[in-house]
Order: structure tokens, then C-alpha cells, then sequence
């Protein structure tokens, strides 16, 4: 297939592109970059200008490059309702002449949208804790940031949401969450579940000691979402527990770096320390388990079940409340010798069964054929 990948969050469509081109399809990646990730793309997209003439001049732009390069593409996925950084309504009129110029239009559900806000909301949703609530409370960035929930509550972009998600081919998720968040706007045989991919082959493999004798603990931040992944808490969790065992670890933090050098300093650990308020890992975490480094992330049982995993369960599943962080963080100062070998191999194995670029690559292909397929017979019958 001739495939566009239309937009981009944390390297997600880059990589996903490596495996589609594995398999054997054509494929042009359509981006900004992420800001200062430094993502790699074949055709940027970034705003170039600040305030109202840079989203003119992207409008613009994206207005000619419709006529060009964006069109007659078997399938073009989107990463977000808001794929580019414009108003709305400006998005809206993108997204009809791609869905006119176009064999199809799929979204890749790896972003916030109104559909996952609602997910977190719902008291009766499997989602007992996210980003926004904590068992029933507001969590810290939802009193930090109310805005947030009032935006994607809006009618304008609420709004937007359900135009896109009423116009769209299908969906796929890179996580549980968000295949939750889908459910709720798509009928089941228009979703389905991908995974985030990672290219196993440009991974770095890191050899865990038997027995360390300072634990390296490292963590990967976003500057601007310190209270969205629970990484200030897991800092001050991180450090307590060090204090309490002087000599037996060290932290690292990184932050906000481009996607080639955060991999390079990556390397360097023996234990990521990724995100609180998730059920299942995401990207930092893989990638950190793609070399066989240990992670504390998102992994609770309800993960395991949706990807059918039940043998390999190699992550540090975080908790939400500091004492219980801390708690954690001690159990790993104090492994018993070869317990975070064993873990990194076991992690590595993970990711190489069910996150492999081109393992998730081959999901997304399957879905977009079959939806091809079933939107050809449809038209031949009509």
C-alpha cells in the first residue's frame, strides 16, 4: 500500500513507518517533529512563525501541499483530531480535502482527545486513576491545569472530536487507554488495537551487572508534564529512597532532549523510571526494555490481560501515592544480585513479542486491508 502518516507524537509514526516499510509498503511520514524531540519526518509540517501568521502560513501551506504531496495515498493516518497546530475549524478543512484527495483516512489513537477526557471522567470506566483522576478526585495536574478538561470538554472541540471520529475509516491504539477512549466513538469491527512501536534494531543493548554497585536510576522527563506523567512524584519518591540507602543508587534526570541524543544518555541506566498514572507502559518505558533496562512504569493486570500476556511480567508497576513509590524504589536498591539482570532480559523479550516495529506494523496493515476491503465491497454493491 501507499501509506501517509499524517501528524506524529514521541516518535510513534516514525517508528511505525520503519516497520510498514519492512513489510514492504510505501511510505511518506508527515510531521512537526514534536517541538524539540527533533522527530524524523519527510515532510515537515511545523509552525514556522509565531502567533496568528504562523498558523496562517501552515494553513497555507498545508493548503498547496494537499494538492501535491498529500494526496492519492491508499490509506492516510492521522495521529490526533488536532493533527496540525491550527484552530479547529482550520483542521476540519485539511482533514475533508485529505479525505477527498485519498483512498481512506484512519486515525491513530496515540494523543489526548474529548473521547479519552471522557474515559478518564467516567466514574464507571476500568480507568480508576489517569493523568486527570485519582480514584474519584481530581488528580494534581487536573487542579494545576482545570483548563485542560474545560478545553477538550468545549463544544468546539468536543465538537471537532466527533466530526473526525463520524468521518474516519477506523482507528487504531498504541495503548489499552486509549483503545478504552475509542470504544466509546467507534463500533467494533472500525477499531482495533496496534501497540506503540520500537524498532528493535536501532535499540542499544545494555548489559545489567549482576550486582551493581551503585544502582543507576534515570530519569526521562517532559519539562511541561511533570504533574501529567507523576514524575514529580516519582522524583521525590526516587530520592527519598536513596537517602535511606547511601552508596546503593544514584539519579539521573534528563530532560526535554532530542529523540537521538535522549537515546543515547538512555543508555546509560540500569533502571528508567517512566510514568505513575498509566496502566500500561509507554514510550520511554519500551524503549528503555528494548535494551534490557528495567522500568518503573504503567503495568497493571488489566494490561497484561488485554495483550493476552500472562508468563512475562518484567516492569516495575508504579503506584500512584509517594510512600507507596518509595516503598518501590527501596525494593530496588535492595534486588537480591541478578534480580535486575533477570529483570532486563525479560524485558527485552517483552518488547521484542509484542511492541517489535514491525510485529505492530503488520497489526495496523491487517486492520487498514480489511477496512480497505470491506469499504470496496460496500461500494460495489451500492
Amino acid at each position: 500500500m501507499k501509506i501517509l502518516l499524517l501528524g506524529d507524537a514521541s516518535n510513534c509514526h516514525n517508528t511505525l513507518s520503519t516497520g510498514l516499510r519492512n513489510l514492504g509498503h510505501e511510505v511518506i511520514v508527515a510531521s512537526n517533529g514534536t517541538g524539540w524531540m527533533q522527530t524524523p519526518r519527510d515532510i515537515d509540517i511545523s509552525r514556522r512563525l509565531p502567533g496568528k501568521a504562523g498558523g496562517m502560513e501552515l494553513y497555507i501551506r498545508m493548503l498547496r501541499l494537499c494538492t501535491t504531496r498529500l494526496k492519492g495515498f491508499d490509506v492516510v493516518a492521522i495521529h490526533s483530531p488536532l493533527f496540525l497546530q491550527l484552530q479547529p475549524d482550520r483542521v476540519r478543512r485539511i482533514f475533508d480535502i485529505v479525505k477527498r484527495n485519498n483512498r481512506s483516512v484512519f486515525l491513530t489513537a496515540l494523543s489526548t482527545d474529548s473521547l479519552y477526557v471522557n474515559e478518564c471522567l467516567d466514574p464507571a470506566s476500568p480507568l480508576q486513576y489517569t493523568e486527570y483522576m485519582h480514584f474519584g478526585s481530581p488528580a494534581p495536574m487536573a487542579i494545576e491545569r482545570p483548563h485542560l478538561l474545560r478545553d477538550w470538554q468545549s463544544n468546539q472541540l468536543t465538537g471537532h472530536c466527533n466530526y473526525i471520529y463520524g468521518n474516519i475509516d477506523g482507528a487504531v491504539a498504541v495503548l489499552y487507554e486509549y483503545y478504552l477512549a475509542i470504544c466509546r466513538g467507534l463500533p467494533q469491527h472500525r477499531r482495533a488495537y496496534g501497540g506503540i512501536p520500537i524498532d528493535m534494531e536501532a535499540s542499544t543493548p545494555v548489559e545489567i551487572p549482576e550486582n551493581p554497585e551503585t544502582i543507576r536510576l534515570f530519569l526521562g522527563r517532559h519539562a511541561g508534564r511533570l504533574t501529567a506523567k507523576g514524575t514529580d512524584r516519582l522524583e521525590i519518591a526516587a530520592r527519598r529512597a536513596i537517602e535511606r540507602h547511601p552508596g546503593k543508587a544514584e539519579l539521573i534526570i534528563v530532560e526535554n532532549r532530542p529523540i537521538a541524543e535522549y537515546r543515547q544518555l538512555l543508555a546509560s541506566a540500569h533502571v528508567v523510571i517512566d510514568q505513575a498514572y498509566s496502566y500500561s507502559p509507554a514510550t520511554n518505558a519500551l524503549l528503555a526494555m528494548a535494551n534490557g533496562q528495567c522500568a518503573v512504569t504503567g503495568a497493571e493486570p488489566e494490561y497484561y490481560d488485554f495483550i493476552g500476556e500472562s508468563d512475562n511480567k518484567p516492569m516495575f508497576n508504579s503506584p500512584v501515592d509517594v510512600d507507596a513509590m518509595t516503598t518501590m524504589f527501596e525494593k530496588i536498591i535492595t534486588s537480591p544480585p541478578g534480580e535486575l539482570r533477570r529483570r532486563g532480559l525479560k524485558s527485552r523479550e517483552f518488547v521484542m513479542r509484542h511492541n517489535d516495529a514491525t510485529i505492530v506494523a503488520s497489526r495496523f496493515a491487517r486492520f487498514w486491508e480489511e477496512r480497505l476491503m470491506a469499504k470496496t465491497a460496500k461500494h460495489h454493491n451500492a
